[in-house]
């Protein structure tokens, strides 16, 4: 009879192939013995990015200017252009107003992070309906731009960030598009029962951007948010001019807001394998709130159950291997930073360019009347929401009723349909919402909640206001 010789190596498989019939060999033990397989490293999925920012006009240069950031972090970890969405009006880098034309900054000794950035989604093409179809995969909903979507399967991985205005139950787009908070649940609830996502980690930086999941994000959809702001407060801008760390001399503008300067910089000088998402979250916590009064509460909303997961898994693996390109040394991603409201950073715009211009140019006056204009509508506005509080509620209780924060854990409004119909009726007496106006949003939702009818707020408009848009 013929003897047979076996190697060791033969004996060892034999013996873990048997356990494994036995169901006795775990996942780790086999991962160990031979390494990753390909069919794990499969199972690992795609990582996707959809990176939006809501604004347009150089005085928001600072939203357009964290969406490209956040790209060149991505594109460094190993996502790939085919795999990253990028949603931004793109009228900053060469607008006239640039000082350094076909450059975007996001730190004041930060290098340029518009270079190499996807223009997917841009000028008209910049729509609620693109995004939530893009996130979805839904091509055929897409009307204009590149026709990018997120052709996500079960196994992958989906980050989305948004970065602009915000109010209550409402982000800000550009084209009079705005995305309702319900219409976001709605999306990514399709998206859960589509199956096409393994976990999916949102970052959101607008003012009361909690109020976009508070009480409508559940938490078994494998959804993790953070958000820059609770459902009831602004958000920060930061490297503003005049305001150290301030700005190059030459900017009028800000180049960043406080909750993401703070996310994008901790991942730059950490270890995007080792950090957790959960880490991360309470480094940017403590430094988003390290302003006191002149800083905001941090949120976290949906499923905990995998904050533990590592950065990498979304951002990417190589995210912290840059040259400091876009955060000189990275010395200061802990550090507090004097931060500007939202919406005073548009007047910070506006009273720096008045200053920049000559002593009595017609350029001067123009950006003086600018100042002078935006100030007036902000006041009208405000009075105009205070009349209707009273007409409405009373003259005793109507500018509380107005502004009533509902209790942690509930939606800013119940009735989505009604919120929207206020808003358009709102809009047919007294013209459209600026993005300064938009922070009275919650007086629409507090209607509704107390059953204020269509034609009740119609006939209080129409006598406030008379259709007169000025």
């Amino acid at each position: 009879m013929a003897s047979y010789h076996y190697s060791p190596i033969l004996f060892m498989l034999l013996a873990l192939l048997t356990q494994l019939a036995e169901s006795r060999l775990t996942q780790e033990t086999f991962t160990a013995a031979f390494g990753a397989t390909s069919k794990s490293s499969a199972n690992e999925g795609t990582k996707w990015a959809v990176l939006v920012a809501g604004s347009k006009g150089f005085g928001n240069y600072r939203h357009q200017a964290d969406i490209c950031h956040a790209y060149q972090i991505l594109k460094r970890g190993g996502l790939k252009d085919e795999n990253i969405i990028v949603f931004m009006y793109d009228d900053i880098a060469y607008n006239e107003e640039n000082p350094r034309e076909g450059i975007i900054i996001n730190n004041p000794e930060g290098g340029d992070v518009y270079n190499g950035v996807p223009k997917d989604y841009t000028g008209d093409s910049l729509t609620t309906l693109n995004l939530l179809a893009a996130i979805l995969g839904n091509r055929d909903a897409i009307e204009g731009g590149s026709g990018k979507v997120v052709d996500s399967g079960p196994n992958d991985r989906i980050f989305i960030y948004y970065s602009d205005h915000g109010s209550p139950g409402v982000l800000t787009m550009p084209n009079h598009d705005d995305l309702y908070a319900n219409d976001l649940i709605n999306t990514l609830e399709k998206k859960h029962l589509m199956g096409t996502y393994k976990s999916m980690v949102i970052y959101v930086e607008a003012c009361e951007a909690g109020s976009l999941f508070a009480g409508l994000l559940p938490e078994d959809w494998n959804i993790y948010v953070t958000t820059a702001s609770n459902p009831s407060e602004s958000s920060w801008s930061v490297y503003c001019p005049g305001i150290d760390p301030r700005t190059p001399s030459e900017f009028d503008t800000c180049l960043g807001d406080l909750y993401s300067v703070a996310w994008m910089e901790d991942i730059e000088i950490h270890n995007a394998d080792s950090e957790t998402l959960a880490q991360q979250y309470q480094v940017v916590k403590t430094r988003t709130a390290a302003g006191g009064d002149r800083g905001s509460h941090v949120m976290e909303y949906g499923d905990m159950n995998f904050n533990t997961d590592p950065l990498s898994l979304y951002l990417g693996s190589a995210a912290n291997s840059a040259d400091k390109l876009q955060n000189k040394g990275g010395k200061g991603s802990h550090k507090p930073i004097a931060a500007v409201e939202q919406h005073e950073a548009d007047i910070l715009y506006l009273r720096r360019k008045v200053l920049r211009a000559p002593e009595g140019s017609v350029k001067r006056k123009q950006y003086q009347k600018e100042l002078e204009d935006a100030i007036s509508h902000r006041e009208q506005v405000d009075s105009t929401f205070e009349e209707i509080g009273k007409a409405v509620f009373g003259d005793d209780n109507g500018i509380q009723m107005m502004i009533t924060v509902r209790s942690a854990g509930q939606p800013v409004v119940d009735d989505w349909d009604c919120f929207k119909t206020l808003v358009d009726t709102y809009k047919t007496h007294c013209g459209p919402l600026s993005t300064y106006g938009k922070k009275h949003m919650r007086a629409f939702a507090n209607m509704c909640n107390a059953g204020v009818q269509q034609a009740q707020l119609a006939k209080v408009a129409s006598q406030l206001c008379g259709n007169n848009f000025n």
